[in-house]
């Protein structure tokens, strides 16, 4: 049974069809305006609709950048898109005029994980933390081959764990999140500060910026750095390590078998998973005395919300099947 996935972010959609071994077969992408959600509703629908010339589907899973409801129906809180207490479910399935195909919401981060579980470099583990390194930090965490969602289906926030008290303040709310400090915002930021503050060691930074501190984008700072550039490296470093030391305070409450990091950032690879294994390896309780669970890049690039959130779309279906013994 094929699924449709959704990706969806602050400007774009990404939408595909996905088939069960977590291939996308067809793909397309649609421009939103993350201030008007019913704009965002209405681009899922037409994208929806073009695939469905050529494809036949049972369920859709819309990918959303922020707090899902457990039911997965509703988008209570979204920092960057205007959702707030959001029947996303219901307003899709009005807006694509069909009542026979379930729509299922969930957390971009979860989706990005579930892909990586289910078809990347976890699908032989039983247990992970994914950390999705974007303009935020998201994240999943599976356990026993279970999904984690909590009871009002807010858990794996990860990247809203308070890391330093009275810090950069979050899009939350609050100040101090991770998020703050391991995400390709943070980079930026930081880039953007060392450039006005250190013209001449940001020097090769700045003229790729074209003398701009405001130019600075992450890619930018990868390309710099993987010229061999000292503040490149340094920026990146700091970013591997705010990623290890967090890492290393989830395995005393978690303990996963394996960390998958992907998102934007993920480009620079070593870069940044080298110092995130390195602070990892310093911050974690009692080293030397049990596992130490690999720090691997992700595999499914900008893929992974289309087809985490089609094949979480696809079991919702199968569970709904069972529940009320029917077959799927």
């Amino acid at each position: 049974m094929h699924a449709i996935g959704v990706d969806i972010g602050g400007t774009k959609i990404a939408v595909g069809v996905v088939d069960e071994q977590g291939r996308i077969v067809a793909k397309t992408r649609r421009k939103t305006q993350p201030e008007d959600a019913a704009s965002i509703d209405a681009a899922i629908a037409d994208a929806v609709a073009e695939l469905a010339a050529d494809h036949e589907f049972e369920a859709i899973g819309l990918a959303a950048a922020g707090f899902v409801s457990a039911d997965r129906e509703r988008v209570l809180f979204a920092p960057n898109i205007a959702w707030r207490e959001y029947p996303l479910a219901q307003k899709v399935t009005a807006a694509i005029g069909r009542d026979d195909v379930r729509v299922v919401v969930e957390n971009d981060g979860n989706a990005a994980g579930w892909a990586e579980f289910a078809f990347g470099p976890a699908r032989e583990a039983s247990s992970m933390i994914m950390l999705t390194i974007g303009t935020g930090l998201g994240a999943a965490i599976i356990s026993d081959g279970q999904l984690i969602r909590g009871s009002a289906g807010f858990a794996a926030e990860l990247g809203h764990v308070r890391v330093q008290p009275g810090g950069h303040p979050c899009g939350c709310g609050l100040k101090g999140c991770w998020e703050q400090y391991a995400s390709g915002s943070a980079l930026v930021r930081e880039a953007r500060r060392a450039a006005r503050e250190r013209s001449v060691r940001a020097a090769g930074l700045l003229r790729l910026a074209g003398g701009d501190p405001e130019n600075i984008t992450g890619p930018l700072v990868t390309q710099i750095a993987e010229e061999g550039d000292d503040l490149g490296i340094e920026l990146l470093t700091d970013l591997g390590r705010w990623i290890g030391a967090g890492a290393a305070s989830l395995a005393a409450v978690l303990d996963p078998e394996m960390y998958v990091v992907g998102g934007g950032v993920i480009a620079a690879g070593d870069l940044i998973l080298e110092p995130a294994r390195e602070s990892y390896l310093k911050h974690l309780p009692a080293a030397g005395h049990r596992p130490v669970a690999p720090i691997v890049a992700a595999s499914m690039g900008n893929d992974a919300g289309i087809v985490g959130a089609a094949e979480l779309a696809r079991l919702a279906v199968a569970e709904d099947a069972s529940a009320t013994g029917t077959s799927a």
